[in-house]
């Protein structure tokens, strides 16, 4: 029906979007006093970037991806996340050659075609920041620390920030085998999906959503108990910084993240609140990501958040947004040289910064009058053949019904 959007898309109409507005602005504004810097990716990439980045043994690679041939056969994909383009781009364009680190952020739509739920779409928006070349676990902290600020600025009050460490290419191995060895036996009771994954990637069967395999894998051997001294070091000094900051986290041994990029820190941002949409940020560091999308060996580390999660959570806590203001001025007009003369006061008003409006339905007074109301103007400029004639306005402030009059050569100064 062409009348009916696609599925898994939804429609931003005036009275949300001011929300969006306001929880972008407050991402933009907490970047900037971070000192990150905006970067804007294509909506679409070579699909192989996103098999190489994200892993090809991952839900996102296997089921979710909008991938097509373009009309010169090259394959193509929505881009279902923002880190992948933001390090093609890092890459692409140098940026590696420039003072390190390089601190990005980033506000974008995205794809996956997943089962629908409440809170999420298969056209998303996400916010995201993203930091170039530094291994120091300060750069961990600092991101957590800008999700944090993002999160409780907003008007999120019940929150939790879980802690964990996936580790690296080092350390994993060693872990790898004590799961596999750890699941052998209980292989034919693994969902189709984690069979495949048990030879390729054991460690994503951690993250299944399949209440068996939750079940399954309830005792098995969690990489916090193997990771090598690097990792360990790493991490007590991710939590080291974290206190200094006074940001509180509870350690979770079950986050893996959905992505096969992830090294040493990963985390989450969840919702403690009875029913509510559990985690509405995650990141981690990702080492190796830059050099294994063909570029030098830069580290990196960052998070994504889902808008429309966020303002899905904002509204059940009954968070307050900012009121949505109105016009400034309404120009009510009655008649034809009355309507000629609106036209040039609002082109004045509208150079001096003032929104102005002029009634295009051929209204009557009185219901022009209704529809300043409707539009919350907060003042009127009334214009009948009289002030034509004088060269007039009458101002009604629709507040406090106070009217006074002025000569139309003084609009400017109001």
């Amino acid at each position: 029906m062409l009348t009916k959007a696609p599925k898994g898309t939804k429609d931003i109409l005036p009275g949300q979007s001011s929300k969006w507005q306001y929880v972008e602005g407050l991402f933009r504004d907490i970047c900037r006093t971070y000192g990150f810097e905006e970067i804007r990716t294509p909506m679409f990439e070579h699909t192989e970037l996103f098999v190489r980045g994200v892993g090809d043994t991952t839900d996102v690679v296997e089921k979710q991806m909008y991938s097509f041939d373009d009309l010169a056969g090259r394959n193509i994909t929505l881009k279902p996340e923002g880190t992948s383009p933001a390090v093609r781009a890092f890459i692409e364009n140098g940026l590696y050659a420039q003072a390190q680190p390089t601190k990005l952020y980033y506000i974008t739509a995205c794809f996956r075609y997943e089962k629908m739920q409440k809170g999420r779409y298969r056209q998303f928006h996400q916010m995201g920041v993203e930091i170039f070349g530094s291994e120091s676990p300060m750069a961990d902290a600092e991101v957590i620390s800008l999700a944090k600020d993002m999160l409780e600025k907003s008007g999120m009050k019940e929150l939790e920030l879980r802690l964990n460490s996936v580790g690296c290419p080092e350390c994993r191995p060693r872990h790898r085998e004590a799961l596999k060895d750890f699941l052998r036996d209980r292989y034919e009771q693994l969902c189709e999906t984690c069979k495949g994954r048990y030879e390729k990637n054991p460690m994503r069967i951690l993250d299944c959503k399949n209440e068996n395999c939750r079940r399954l894998v309830e005792n098995a051997p969690l990489m916090l108990d193997y990771l090598c001294d690097d990792c360990r070091a790493h991490f007590e000094k991710v939590k080291e910084l974290l206190g200094e900051m006074g940001i509180t986290f509870v350690i979770d041994p079950w986050i893996v993240r959905g992505l096969d990029y992830y090294t040493k820190t990963a985390f989450e941002f969840v919702s403690t609140r009875e029913m509510a949409q559990g985690t509405v940020c995650g990141g981690g560091r990702y080492d190796h990501l830059v050099e294994q999308l063909g570029g030098p060996g830069v580290p990196g580390v960052g998070f994504g958040m889902g808008e429309e999660r966020l303002l899905l959570l904002l509204e059940e806590e009954k968070a307050a947004f900012p009121v949505t203001e109105g016009v400034d001025y309404l120009l009510v007009t009655m008649g034809e040289r009355a309507r000629k003369m609106a036209v040039k006061i609002a082109g004045r008003l509208r150079k001096n910064g003032r929104s102005a409006v002029c009634d295009m339905m051929d209204r009557s007074f009185k219901n022009q009058m209704k529809y300043a109301n409707k539009i919350g103007a907060a003042k009127v400029i009334i214009l009948g053949e009289d002030e034509v004639e004088k060269g007039i306005c009458s101002i009604k402030d629709m507040k406090t019904g106070e009217q006074v009059t002025i000569s139309a050569d003084h609009v400017d100064n109001l």
